[in-house]
């Protein structure tokens, strides 16, 4: 099968498994979505949804977030790990988007970008779904599935965007950032996934996804009892 035609059935059953794509990360506007992602980084969004009402209890401005101290911030995002470099990339940003924003989070990729701690994978998704402007992130999730399922080499996430891109339409790619996350969760898991079983990989996984699947499954040869001297 063609990488083009497998890219359009995978998007039918997307839409038919996936109709409701929420974003998982618990937010209210721009910057507090922007705070959420950068906290998930290493981290699940389950725990991040239990310590960003407690962060922005204090502070859910970057005015407000500026006058925490990096110490204050370290206390409650501890829990996500990287708490003190997570820490002072907050209040660092928040210092910014105050003094060269106005106070609020830019809708360019280019300025999002250049915030402490905001890499190309938080800022495209702050793009997509705070403002609706068509980016394509690729987390660990959109990087697994699609390279699972032959869409890309796999060698890169940059890869995996520019190849993804190329195979869908730019007014789908934020739906298709989020289908592929709950997806992964729902139906395609990291580990302990049987291919053959699966509505997406039992017909488009590649020959190598399916092959690491089965050493996986194959029982371990027993070990032979040493014996004793």
């Amino acid at each position: 099968m063609q990488r083009q035609e497998k890219a359009r059935r995978i998007q039918r059953l997307l839409d038919q498994l996936i109709p409701e794509t929420p974003v998982p990360l618990a937010h209210r506007d721009p910057y507090t979505l922007l705070i959420a992602v950068l906290l998930s980084a290493q981290c699940t969004d389950e725990r991040v949804n239990r310590v960003t009402p407690l962060l922005f209890a204090r502070a859910d401005t970057p005015q407000a977030m500026r006058a925490l101290s990096a110490a204050g911030i370290r206390a409650i995002i501890r829990p996500c790990g990287l708490a003190n470099t997570k820490s002072k990339a907050i209040r660092a940003l928040s210092q910014m988007l105050v003094r060269d924003h106005g106070g609020s989070v830019p809708a360019s990729l280019d300025a999002l970008e250049r915030l402490p701690g905001v890499g190309h994978k938080t800022a495209s998704v702050v793009m997509a779904q705070a403002f609706g402007i068509p980016a394509l992130p690729v987390d660990t999730h959109v990087h697994r599935l699609a390279t699972r399922w032959g869409l890309t080499s796999g060698h890169s996430r940059e890869r995996t965007e520019a190849d993804l891109k190329l195979l869908y339409a730019e007014r789908d790619w934020p739906r298709l950032h989020l289908q592929l996350i709950w997806f992964g969760r729902r139906h395609c898991p990291a580990l302990r996934h049987d291919p053959s079983r699966c509505p997406i990989c039992s017909w488009a996984a590649t020959r190598a996804t399916i092959a690491a699947a089965q050493q996986r499954r194959a029982p371990r040869p027993a070990r032979a009892h040493r014996r004793g001297r």
